[in-house]
């Protein structure tokens, strides 16, 4: 975070393109050299950790996207729509593959506000939900053996007498349990009954020890960066830089709340981890990455460059 924070914007943007090809190729990397794990082969065995590449391609994918979108050549056609929703497209391949649909729907919220607040039309999102919506169905009619776990999330959290929703349960009784104030610190049961609990379940785990007034405050964290983001926006002149802010923004609250919805319930059962809280590397390096970022367009009055 402070190294990206600290390097020339001018040098930071020509980096955009080799930092995400990187990345990319880390991501594409997956399916032949990863490594497997609980049934979902996400990771890369780096000798002294294991990586998961869309944890680092997250912010260099929203830039790579802005970048398309500001690109001088195709600033008054359509072409630059498409040539995104390309570059969506081969990563959320990539991801199902996995298969990781968290991932996957993180991204495309992320990509269809960037893309919203560009000023596209509302008939050219619409027709890629469309798309979007056949593609998934697809999957699931046709490789039932490999995609059949997202239907039966989605049945149990629709109809919790049709299926397994021991986490789900646990992260409620685990919240309930803290109450206002909490058990206390180490007293909590569900980081040992409940499995991921340390990534995918940490604001239950949160609120079971140190209580609801704690998770609430730290939702209320993330909402006050964002605003801040937000409100910086509105003095970018340049749209790369007021684009790159408010994708990155959502990207941030997506998950956040992404992360929240499951552990409340509110959300069908997927594995995501909470920016800066859950535990794992490559979580918290991309975190770190898009908080440089964040710090680097916001820092120097950036909107004076052209």
């Amino acid at each position: 975070m402070i190294i990206i924070s600290v390097i020339k914007t001018e040098l930071l943007l020509k980096l955009v393109i080799p930092l995400f090809s990187i990345s990319f190729i880390f991501l594409a990397l997956v399916p032949i050299i990863g490594v497997e794990v609980k049934g979902a082969k996400r990771w890369l065995d780096i000798y002294f950790f294991r990586l998961q590449p869309i944890e680092i391609l997250k912010p260099f994918f929203i830039l790579m996207t802005v970048k398309i979108l500001t690109l001088e050549k195709l600033k008054n056609t359509q072409l630059k729509y498409f040539l995104s929703f390309i570059l969506l497209a081969s990563v959320i391949i990539l991801l199902i593959d996995q298969p990781d649909l968290g991932q996957s729907i993180l991204l495309v919220g992320s990509w269809v506000t960037t893309v919203f607040i560009s000023g596209v039309s509302l008939i050219y999102i619409f027709i890629f939900f469309s798309i979007f919506l056949l593609s998934l169905s697809s999957l699931l009619f046709f490789l039932p053996d490999k995609f059949g776990y997202i239907i039966n999330r989605l049945v149990t959290f629709f109809d919790p007498t049709q299926g397994d929703r021991f986490q789900s349960s646990s992260a409620l009784d685990a919240i309930r349990l803290g109450g206002l104030t909490g058990q206390g610190m180490g007293e909590g049961i569900l980081k040992e009954s409940v499995p991921e609990a340390h990534t995918d379940y940490v604001i239950a785990v949160i609120s079971e020890e140190y209580g609801s007034l704690v998770s609430i405050m730290i939702i209320i964290i993330f909402l006050y960066i964002a605003f801040r983001i937000i409100k910086n926006c509105f003095n970018q002149d340049n749209e790369f830089f007021k684009f790159s802010l408010s994708g990155l923004a959502t990207l941030l609250i997506f998950q956040t709340f992404i992360h929240a919805g499951v552990n409340t319930n509110l959300l069908p059962t997927t594995g995501m981890t909470l920016p800066f809280l859950s535990y794992g590397g490559s979580s918290l390096m991309g975190s770190a990455i898009l908080a440089g970022l964040i710090l680097n367009y916001t820092k120097n009055k950036t909107y004076l460059y052209d």
